[in-house]
């Protein structure tokens, strides 16, 4: 719809942010706090997580994509590089994961990323790209501690409330995600349009990194439980896609920005035949 019906008025820049904001609010009603700090006092696994997220799969991607075409080696690495997308607690909570582990390792990932991209882009000398930390830590404070911090306030004092509706929230969280995707793919439309030599094998490629990502993730911590697996995998395949659109707006080619805006495709088609695959999984 964001392609063949977008807005046909200006939204408010801020909007995306306030329907994420929305969302992890819904989430946050969910679950406790203290269970999300908690899982972010487990250093040992959040720094192997963390190590793999943000520095081993982005340089194996680079790498192999490397062998092949270096400008879509580029593209991959700034996509995979990204931290997980604060939507990701959503989206576990579709797919019946561990929201509490989802949302520390969002946390935890959106922290590093202003360390480790800059790192990730020197390594293999891209030396262009830098990144403004401050943005990004009142982008975390706006998206993800102030709708953790007044949903616990609200079950504090309405518990009853909470606990009659909380039924709800999922299916809420459901068309809040699908505005989201709806006003982000709108604003891009115009990228995707004008640039339509090579969208098809481009799509494919990055549906295959994608698969990847998921599998990769669902198998990188086989001795956890299953809700914990998907958190996981949920987190290495769903990242922060709208700072990789940014980033790529601001510091990359044109073909780099189209690949960024084309990965929203397999970004919000995979999570339902990945959550019926592990529902059929015993462990």
């Amino acid at each position: 719809m964001g392609l063949w019906s977008p807005l046909s008025v200006n939204f408010p820049s801020f909007l995306p942010k306030l329907l994420l904001g929305i969302m992890l609010f819904l989430a946050f009603l969910k679950i406790d706090a203290l269970e999300v700090l908690e899982n972010i006092r487990n250093f040992r696994l959040m720094i192997y997580i963390a190590s793999v997220y943000m520095l081993a799969i982005p340089l194996v991607f680079f790498f192999t994509a490397r062998i092949f075409n270096a400008e879509l080696a580029v593209g991959i690495l700034l996509l995979t590089a990204m931290p997980a997308g604060v939507s990701t607690p959503v989206l576990t909570d579709i797919a019946k994961g561990n929201i509490s582990l989802s949302m520390s390792l969002t946390i935890v990932s959106q922290l590093l990323a202003p360390f480790t991209v800059p790192l990730l882009f020197s390594l293999v000398n891209i030396n262009s790209l830098t990144i403004n930390k401050l943005l990004i830590l009142r982008d975390i404070a706006m998206l993800v501690f102030l709708p953790m911090i007044i949903s616990q306030i609200i079950k504090r004092y309405i518990p009853a409330v909470i606990a009659h509706t909380q039924h709800l929230f999922t299916s809420a969280n459901v068309f809040l995600l699908f505005a989201f995707v709806y006003v982000a793919i709108s604003s891009q439309r115009f990228v995707i349009l004008e640039n339509t030599s090579g969208l098809i094998w481009k799509i494919a490629v990055l549906y295959l990194v994608f698969i990847m990502l998921h599998v990769i993730g669902y198998l990188i911590c086989f001795k956890q439980n299953k809700e914990n697996r998907i958190a996981v995998a949920i987190g290495a395949a769903y990242m922060n896609n709208g700072m990789a659109i940014v980033l790529a707006v601001s510091y990359f080619k044109p073909e780099i920005l189209v690949l960024m805006v084309l990965s929203e495709i397999p970004w919000n088609t995979l999570l339902a035949p990945f959550s019926k695959v592990v529902r059929q999984l015993k462990t």
